[in-house]
């Protein structure tokens, strides 16, 4: 066990569960050994696939449901597993725009439709990933979830109803591997760019004649990045013990991350950039005249996720699921900050008011979270319903662990601030579908939040976070599906969700003296899908109307979030097109489109030019922040001879903004990436094969950059005095490349 004592003389644990590779490989064989690999012959895989969707049927939809999805499998996940983090392995799938910090490697993010991570509801099994206060998932906290997923399905719009907050641009919902048939592993290697190395391990009993099934998956991820930092190490393991019974399956699941990042979310000026694109300014100081870094700028964090899911059918018409969720995580982010001391409640020294200090800022939480729900399936009448209930309790705290002339350290920090939060949220909710016809039917989705969310004590600004609110939230949806043939389908569906604010959304109105509001989206989907031997096609006209959405202001928190801003009257009006074709036997050509309009609608702000000394009011129509109008994705594939793949892959994103001012001085240019993917697989003796990868990005060596923060600042320094526009960039990556072996067994 690793502690450390805090300024009130309290120690504060926290557990390592780091293990070795070593270690890990070893565990994985023994365990697999002790298990006779005597299958069963009598789990029918129609009952055991049964069993697995009633496990996540409160989060899935089929195709009759009236919702813009689309599933990606898990051979589709295994070919896409070379491009490392979760959101690069979906950036061509539609409307999905990915984005990292440290060229793919650390810290990546995802926005869907234009919305950002925090109010996209991710899911395993049916439960919220998303950490209840941030509302986000941080996809480097568990490396290679995209390898322990059987499948994935997107639903972009309100999405289907579950725990959790609502889907407001997008829901994913993940499905964890399922039981095989048979005993399996799989061992995998990879090398790229910016050596960074990736490896992982898994393995499975199969079903056995006592209907046990084991599961193990290890992974880790090491890298130096492309931008001049720290680094990352990043490592996850995935368990999971399943019986199969006639109608019933149990399943224990454990998904443990750890990652050590180097900070890289403060980006860079241009002129910095010009001069050197992998510059960080993040722990840089001065010391005798010298340029120094401090080498222990790093985000580190622990996340444990245990499960329990019984699920039961008790007939052909009647099923049951029970899951219960303990999450726990902890971690802590450090830098060297020059600062005025009296930030943090200190006196200032003889030699002046500002100096050099470390601090590191703690997070620690639990969340619990228990569902049930039952369902039942009629010839013509489809219903589900059940009860969602989460409990969370989380607590934020900063000490100071050096600065000069003081016997503060490590061992004896400085505490200035701590503050804690707990949020309880209950979700009932029920969805059904009913079949007028063979070709005609109707979905309606209603689901009741309550939310009690409280945070008090003391913020890292010096001043007494006070906030206990009560929420509650109907959200229902409702639409129809018509099957015009075999072939063609064509659906409709309206659907309402409001959302409490983040944490950090309201710290930062807390702290102005303001107050955040909750946000309401009316969703309106039309959608037509046709399907024929050779191609497919499908046409999704949306219509997203606002009312005091939360969107990004441009600027971010000393921690990296992202700071919102309540804006009153919006709308995201779009087309998402989608097309394949099998042109030969060994090509084909798989494309999407999304057109959209994103706007505030009588917007306010107060503009300047460089230099004034008085602001300017504007209301107008605006762009809201980082929505671009255009994102296309395309990928054609290449089967020259059997066993051989080559893709071309190209993705563009179009012109955006940092903020919701529409001021071009904060605009972020359109770009165009083309990727090459090849893969060859050797077939051995028996099942096993060796497949090679290799994965290049951006060939055509683009050079772009996306935001880091932007804000309006006023200097009252005599050699430039009034209000500036001040911005920092995150430099992209030219040309790099990942390649992977993997052995199948």
């Amino acid at each position: 066990m690793e502690h450390t004592k805090n300024s009130c003389g309290r120690y504060r644990f926290f557990e390592v569960t780091r293990i070795s590779r070593r270690q890990m490989i070893a565990c994985l064989a023994l365990a697999l050994s002790t298990f006779s690999f005597q299958h069963s012959a009598l789990r029918a895989q129609d009952t055991v696939r049964s069993l697995d969707e009633v496990m996540i049927q409160d989060a899935r939809v089929s195709n009759k449901a009236p919702l813009t999805t689309s599933t990606v499998d898990r051979e589709e996940l295994d070919e896409a597993r070379a491009a490392v983090s979760l959101p690069f392995m979906l950036e061509t799938q539609p409307s999905v725009v990915a984005s990292g910090e440290n060229g793919g490697v650390g810290a990546t993010a995802l926005r869907i439709r234009g919305v950002d991570g925090s109010r996209i509801n991710v899911n395993i099994n049916g439960i919220t990933l998303n950490d209840a206060e941030s509302q986000e998932v941080f996809w480097y906290n568990i490396p290679n979830l995209g390898g322990m997923a059987q499948s994935m399905q997107i639903q972009r719009g309100v999405g289907a109803s579950n725990g959790g907050s609502p889907a407001f641009g997008a829901a994913i919902n993940m499905q964890t591997l399922n039981a095989r048939n048979r005993a399996y592993g799989e061992a995998d290697l990879g090398f790229g760019s910016w050596n960074t190395r990736q490896y992982s391990v898994s393995a499975g009993t199969g079903i056995l004649k006592s209907g046990l099934s084991f599961d193990f998956a290890y992974s880790g991820l090491t890298s130096d990045g492309y931008i001049r930092s720290w680094g990352t190490d990043q490592q996850s393991f995935f368990g999971s013990a399943s019986w199969y019974g006639e109608r019933t399956l149990v399943k224990l699941l454990a998904i443990i991350g750890s990652q050590t990042t180097g900070i890289t979310w403060d980006g860079a000026y241009d002129y910095q950039l010009d001069d050197d694109p992998t510059y960080n300014p993040s722990g840089e100081y001065e010391m005798d005249g010298q340029t120094m870094y401090y080498p222990n700028e790093t985000d580190n964090y622990w996340q444990r996720h245990y499960q329990l899911y019984v699920s039961h059918l008790f007939n052909d018409r009647w099923s049951v699921n029970a899951a219960f969720d303990f999450t726990h995580g902890d971690g802590y982010y450090e830098q060297m900050k020059y600062k005025k001391y009296k930030n943090y409640n200190l006196t200032a020294l003889e030699d002046g008011s500002k100096h050099n200090l470390v601090t590191r800022k703690y997070l620690y939480n639990n969340a619990y979270t228990a569902n049930l729900s039952a369902r039942y399936t009629g010839e013509r009448l489809s219903l589900s319903f059940g009860d969602n209930f989460l409990f969370y309790d989380g607590e934020h705290y900063g000490n100071i662990i050096w600065f000069r002339d003081t016997a503060v350290h490590l061992d004896t920090p400085y505490e200035w601030y701590r503050n804690y939060g707990d949020k309880y949220d209950n979700t009932l909710f029920a969805k059904a579908n009913y079949d007028f016809s063979d070709d005609l039917n109707a979905y309606a989705d209603l689901q009741l939040r309550m939310v009690n969310y409280k945070v008090y004590g003391y913020a890292d600004d010096l001043f007494d976070m006070d906030f206990n609110a009560n929420y509650l939230f109907f959200n229902p949806k409702a639409g129809v599906n018509y099957r015009i043939n075999d072939d063609q389908r064509t659906y409709f569906v309206a659907g309402i969700s409001n959302r409490e604010p983040r944490r950090s959304d309201i710290k930062d109105a807390i702290g102005r003296g303001d107050t955040i509001r909750p946000e309401t989206m009316l969703d309106l989907e039309l959608g037509y899908q046709i399907a024929q031997r050779r191609w497919n096609a499908s046409a999704n006209l949306y219509a997203m109307l606002y009312r005091d959405q939360m969107t990004p202001n441009g600027d971010v928190s000393s921690s990296g979030y992202a700071l919102m801003e309540n804006v009153e009257k919006s709308y995201r009006l779009g087309i998402e097109l989608q097309a394949g074709v099998k042109v030969t036997d060994w090509m084909r050509m798989d494309a999407n489109l999304t057109l959209s309009r994103n706007k505030a609608v009588d917007f306010s702000y107060t503009d300047f030019a460089d230099g004034d000394t008085a602001l300017q009011s504007v209301t107008a129509t605006t762009d809201l922040s980082l929505s671009p109008s255009v994102i296309g994705a395309a990928i054609a594939t290449f089967v020259p001879v059997e066993n051989a793949k080559l893709q071309l892959i190209g993705k563009y994103v179009g012109k955006q903004y940092a903020d919701n001012t529409s001021r071009e001085c904060y605009a972020i240019d359109p770009y165009f990436l083309l990727n090459v993917k090849a893969s060859y697989t050797w077939k051995l003796k028996g099942t096993n094969e060796i497949e090679a990868q290799l994965l290049v990005n951006n060939v055509l060596n683009h050079q772009y950059r996306l935001n880091a923060w932007v804000g309006d600042y006023f200097s009252d320094d005599p050699s430039w005095y009034g209000y500036y526009h001040d911005r920092a960039w995150l430099q992209q990556p030219g040309i790099n490349f990942m390649g992977r072996v993997i052995y199948r067994f």
